[in-house]
């Protein structure tokens, strides 16, 4: 049903993090598959890959380059696109598979973003405030995650690898319109 790409730079605990939070989306059939796309330059991501039992791809490049080779590699009809270090909230699984039934059974295509929660445990500081005033004036961001159908992802273009700002061009793309800001909340630190 939904493959999961993760892109990482070679960093165990922000992936192991993230991860984490999907294990009861697997274990309910929701995910079919995790992509652990590693820009790193040690083994630390193969390892853990292998331990989670994800599928591991070392790449050089790009953060969106990264993720679109990812979206290549993914064999699912839809892709949910996360950032190392993001945790999803426990409603996603139910959330997640009403929204891919709902889009699934209508003619017009739309992208699911998750709804941005600080960590509670991060220190606020004056730069966060500056983010939220951020998201509300110009939307959210790719941190934010991104649950898009294969399809309609290949229509939009994908992520441009060459781009500096290829997931914030994505985003732009989608518009008001085809993007739906889900209630499952995503927290980064």
């Amino acid at each position: 049903m939904l493959s999961v790409i993760i892109p990482t730079d070679g960093l165990e605990q922000p992936a192991v993090a993230t991860l984490a939070a999907l294990v009861p989306g697997a274990a309910a059939g929701v995910i079919r598959e995790v992509l652990l796309v590693d820009r790193g330059d040690s083994d630390t991501i193969e390892r853990v890959a292998d331990v989670a039992g994800c599928h591991f791809l070392a790449f050089k490049g790009t953060r969106a380059a990264a993720l679109a080779a990812g979206a290549r590699q993914a064999r699912s009809p839809w892709l949910m696109f996360l950032h190392a270090g993001a945790v999803l909230d426990n409603g996603w699984i139910e959330e997640t598979t009403q929204f891919i039934q709902r889009v699934s059974s209508s003619d017009r295509p739309r992208a699911g973003i998750f709804r941005y929660a600080r960590s509670p445990y991060a220190d606020p500081r004056l730069r966060d405030g500056f983010k939220f005033i951020a998201r509300m004036i110009t939307g959210p961001s790719a941190e934010q995650g991104l649950l898009i159908a294969r399809d309609h992802y290949d229509r939009l273009g994908g992520y441009a690898p060459d781009s500096r700002r290829s997931e914030a061009r994505l985003l732009r793309q989608l518009g008001r319109s085809s993007r739906t800001l889900l209630r499952s909340r995503i927290m980064v630190a």
